[in-house]
């Protein structure tokens, strides 16, 4: 069989300041063809499996456009609509394909569309033909829409957050596609809106017992796939929530009563899967209180989630209290990392930090800093076995508090952010990281407790007061207590 994979990813904070153009994704990587199947990141990793996996099957792989581009506003339709339309190119010139596998957000919107997977996929229907065999691999922070979920053939959504089983899952969307390409299954989807806006991670309870929850069900006679939607909240479109997906063997009967089973199990615990985070006072004082080494979660000035990552209102609160022993980044500033980088290690100078790209930056900070180190080309581990580039960064020491400057705007994954400029966090008090979920898996190993401050920035989870416009349903948790009632 003939098998075309392609990639097209950005999580759209709705919220943020400014669009998203051709150089967000050029900073992210645009990469076609051969070049795909070159570097480290997820997407890399996911066609490079999808390859093996056909190469051990004797299936004809071709690799056409993977690109993607850091949390921000909406995608500048023009660019949009130039990557959708390689992408359709590349199926109509070299086709005709039984399979085609993207590896897709399901969180993007354009300036133009709001719901920018369906578009895609829907047109790829177009090019492909109904006989084509069409899989989408998504993040769980997307917004499911029925019209995606109708226009391809299988949907499947990460399940751990953090994300790192993108491979399990690409894995297990290959095998589905293949197996109806093959005519020995026919998957069949239903969707549950669990009316919710919310934050999951499910490396605590109760989504971890969820999770292991979902794998039960798909052990059962019949059932293909089980997949929770989180939905992305800072994203206003009209299907934005949570919902539940089940793919079960041709059996539509099946797969809406499990959805639907499923779906009300999440919505019975609605109320405990609600965050609560103490702000930035309370985190730090819990902080101190607390024996050995704590990492404090910046979860409002996250990247991840389309924030600046320049907000140095943790910062100035560590400051204030004297709080040493202590570490904090990365605040995404190019212009102060590379003064500091043009001093030079040892030097002290002062510096204006942070505050610098809206409103949710809220104030810059003036320090005193001494340049402790600095690295071109700095990365750190990011989802899985990827790597997550930082670009040009410096680590400067503020009274006490070691501090990573980025010029590449990204969240914090791991301590290597911190220990490849050299910065050693064995003797910190307090790590504090710009992130709401990701560092978990790389900083609860070296962590006596992990707090995650509600602080100040463009990520705020008091989700019944985001001002959405154009979410088409207003009722749901938890705006109002009891949606379904």
């Amino acid at each position: 069989m003939r098998v075309l994979v392609a990639g097209l990813q950005h999580e759209t904070n709705t919220f943020a300041s400014w669009p998203t153009g051709a150089r967000a994704f050029e900073e992210g990587g645009v990469r076609r063809g051969a070049a795909v199947l070159e570097g480290r990141g997820a997407d890399h990793q996911t066609a490079q499996l999808w390859r093996d996996l056909c190469a051990r099957d004797g299936h004809e792989f071709t690799a056409s456009l993977f690109t993607w581009a850091q949390p921000s506003g909406p995608i500048v339709q023009s660019v949009y609509e130039g990557f959708r339309d390689e992408i359709l190119t590349a199926l109509r010139s070299q086709g005709p394909f039984d399979v085609v596998l993207l590896f897709l957000h399901g969180a993007m919107v354009s300036t133009g569309c709001d719901d920018c997977e369906a578009d895609l996929v829907g047109r790829a229907r177009e090019v492909a033909g109904e006989a084509a065999v069409i899989g989408v691999e998504l993040d769980p922070h997307c917004h499911l829409t029925p019209a995606l979920v109708e226009a391809a053939d299988a949907v499947i959504l990460m399940k751990h957050y953090p994300h790192d089983d993108y491979l399990e899952r690409g894995a297990e969307l290959y095998e589905l596609c293949l197996g109806k390409a093959r005519g020995e299954v026919r998957p069949t989807s239903a969707l549950f809106d669990c009316r919710m806006v919310g934050f999951y991670p499910t490396t605590q309870e109760p989504m971890a017992s969820f999770v292991e929850r979902f794998g039960e069900i798909e052990r059962q006679p019949g059932v293909l796939s089980v997949s929770f939607a989180h939905g992305f909240p800072w994203g206003d479109t009209p299907d934005t929530g949570s919902r539940v997906l089940v793919i079960t063997d041709g059996d539509a009967q099946l797969a809406a009563r499990l959805s639907a089973q499923v779906g009300l199990e999440i919505y019975a615990a609605r109320d405990a899967l609600l965050p609560r985070f103490p702000g930035v006072e309370a985190a730090l004082t819990e902080a101190l209180e607390a024996p050995g080494l704590v990492v404090v979660a910046d979860t409002a000035d996250n990247a991840g989630g389309g924030a600046p990552g320049d907000n140095t209102s943790l910062l100035k609160a560590m400051l204030d209290r004297g709080i040493g022993s202590a570490a904090l980044g990365a605040i995404w500033d190019p212009m102060a990392a590379g003064a500091c980088a043009d001093a030079g290690v040892g030097t002290r100078l002062k510096l204006r930090i942070g505050g610098k790209s809206g409103l949710a930056s809220g104030q810059p900070l003036d320090v005193e800093a001494t340049v402790r180190g600095v690295r071109e080309r700095h990365d750190q581990a990011g989802l899985g076995t990827s790597r997550s580039h930082m670009g040009l960064s410096v680590w400067i020491a503020v009274d006490g508090i070691d501090v990573v400057l980025s010029s590449i705007r990204t969240q914090v994954f791991s301590p290597d952010a911190f220990t490849g400029l050299g910065l050693d966090l064995q003797d910190k008090k307090i790590v504090a990281v710009k992130s709401s979920q990701h560092f978990y898996g790389g900083f609860a190993p070296i962590a006596a407790k992990v707090i995650r401050a509600a602080t100040p920035g463009a990520i705020q989870m008091d989700f019944a007061s985001l001002p959405y416009v154009k979410k088409s349903d207003l009722s749901f948790y938890p705006r109002v207590d009891d949606p379904l009632a």
